[in-house]
């Protein structure tokens, strides 16, 4: 006996039935550029620019703030060891990774606008938060810069 013929038809698939539904915006699955995007929450920023703009200010923001978390005193140690510090690193720590996880679920939307304002805020923050360039050298530190070769001139 053939059971094959009883059976019903399969159902469509999910992404049959989003095809169908003129609501539901598609998923990406490389790079594209515009403002009609879904960025970390159904719905959000929709099809108006003013929204892709704050999505892309937000975003920005939160790549800032998760370099400045980085390079922050707290979550560079220091002399204390009490538990009370090693607390409070470990939320700094844990703050700054949650950031950093919610601008690369950004990223994952594939628009090309938030991948690069979120480099641009990895970049703004590493300049204001990580590198020398904005910082006064200390006076324990060496003004002058190593030499390329062997000699000292």
């Amino acid at each position: 006996m053939d059971h094959m013929h009883n059976m019903p038809p399969p159902s469509p698939s999910s992404s049959m039935t989003n095809q169908t539904k003129p609501h539901m915006m598609m998923m990406h699955m490389t790079f594209f550029w515009g403002k009609n995007t879904e960025v970390l929450f159904s719905g959000w920023p929709g099809t108006s620019s003013g929204m892709y703009a704050l999505c892309l200010i937000v975003v920005f923001f939160l790549a800032v703030i998760a370099e400045w978390l980085a390079h922050s005193r707290i979550l560079r140690g220091g002399d204390a060891t009490s538990r009370v510090a090693g607390i409070a690193q470990t939320s700094v720590y844990t703050l700054k990774t949650g950031l950093s996880y919610i601008v690369m679920l950004a990223v994952m939307s594939f628009n090309g606008g938030v991948f690069i304002v979120a480099i641009a805020g990895y970049a703004v923050g590493f300049l204001l938060f990580g590198s020398t360039a904005f910082k006064k050298p200390s006076h324990d530190q060496k003004t002058t810069l190593p030499p390329s070769s062997g000699c000292v001139c």
